[in-house]
């Protein structure tokens, strides 16, 4: 190995690359898959969100399912064990002050929402019930939507215009930082009846429904009783589908977590097939050392060194050149995941798995000896005046 060096870091790139492709994608996919379940732990483990659900066959007949503001407050009177319950409508639109003009996401939403969501102001206050009931033209911004606005850093009794209408600022949310390149932080926060109030009947915002359960209730039962109430509400027939999903936020990490299960299985599957070309290009090279030491193999022969010395020697020569490929493609993979990662604004920082260490190393082992036998095979099995006559 060390006497021919070049030709050995030509014989392992092929698992070099292998390795390094599948560390790189799973460290990346474990980077995604935690930063996701750290931010679906925010909203706690007794929360549930409701969201509208269109099956199949309303699709195909050009048909949208949508929740609305009756179904919240049916399950608000029908269903016990609700600590706090909080409707979401989401849109966008453009934000002015002054000069400045941004498109920025707005949800309307109600008092509850900082229980729901364990969300608090920096500055000023939240929404209250008055100013949902009133309809009262108020906000609660983001602290980037502050900075691209060009607001005060103390913005409270400041007014910007949004959709046509004046709204007062009253708080600035605290700040949560990216995620996934999306700033939680670029946001209008108004009272839902003002959203509703202010959008046109033709374009309604997205309706979600965010609740948390009391302590003492169990969240399946809950869960369970808002589903009955739910279809009652919305006219669903017995063996007729949800057209709606009420999910905690740990069935939704799990479901994003099988997700991303599925795909780095598949993407390391595809990006392992060079590792299988990295060992064709081990074996192929061995054969060719065996053929270029068949006197050194005769003397070896001559001078007693017996078929099972010879046959691990090049076994062992295989596996070594393997192995360092897989060492070599760990640490580049490491490092190219990480590099990713910095590439891509607020991703969390990524780092290989011990179980995706281990699998790498032992299959780059694996594919040392299963491609090296046929090669030291050959060399065992060479007749020693044979080899002795080889020019």
């Amino acid at each position: 190995i060390a006497s021919h060096g070049l030709r050995s870091v030509l014989t392992t790139f092929g698992v070099v690359v292998g390795v390094a492709s599948v560390i790189a994608v799973v460290a990346l996919m474990q980077g995604l898959q935690s930063a996701v379940e750290e931010e679906f732990q925010g909203l706690g483990s007794n929360s549930l969100s409701i969201t509208a659900h269109t099956t199949d066959e309303a699709h195909l007949q050009g048909r949208s399912a949508k929740l609305s503001a009756e179904n919240l407050h049916r399950i608000a009177a029908r269903v016990d064990g609700i600590a706090h319950i909080t409707p979401l409508a989401i849109t966008q639109d453009e934000a002015r002050y002054g000069n400045r003009v941004t498109v920025t996401q707005v949800q309307g939403t109600t008092h509850a929402y900082r229980d729901v969501y364990n969300a608090y102001e920096r500055i000023g206050r939240f929404l209250s019930a008055a100013d949902d009931r009133d309809r009262r033209r108020v906000c609660v911004i983001g602290e980037k939507t502050r900075e691209t606005l060009g607001l005060p850093e103390n913005p409270v009794g400041e007014y910007i215009a949004l959709g046509g209408e004046w709204l007062k600022v009253v708080g600035v949310m605290e700040r949560k930082g990216d995620f996934f390149g999306f700033s939680q932080d670029d946001r209008i926060t108004i009272p839902y009846r003002t959203l509703r109030s202010m959008s046109p009947p033709h374009a309604a915002p997205y309706f979600i429904i965010q609740l948390t359960v009391a302590n003492g209730f169990e969240l399946d039962a809950v869960a369970e009783r808002i589903r009955i109430v739910l279809r009652r509400g919305r006219g669903i027939e017995p063996g007729e589908p949800d057209d709606f999903r009420v999910q905690s936020a740990k069935e939704i990490a799990e479901a994003f977590d099988d997700v991303i299960d599925s795909v780095t299985a598949f993407v390391g599957g595809v990006v392992g097939i060079s590792l299988l070309v990295g060992g064709v290009g081990i074996m192929n090279v061995m054969l060719a050392s065996v053929t270029e030491r068949t006197r050194e193999i005769g003397i070896c022969k001559a001078l007693g060194a017996s078929r099972r010395r010879i046959l691990l020697q090049f076994l062992i020569e295989a596996l070594v050149l393997a192995t360092l490929g897989g060492l070599i493609g760990l640490i580049a993979g490491i490092g190219a995941g990480a590099f990713a990662a910095m590439l891509i604004p607020g991703f969390p920082s990524v780092s290989a798995p011990a179980w995706a260490i281990a699998l790498a190393i032992g299959f780059s082992a694996l594919i040392g000896v299963l491609f090296g036998v046929l090669p030291a095979l050959r060399a065992a099995n060479l007749s020693p005046i044979e080899a002795l006559r080889y020019e």
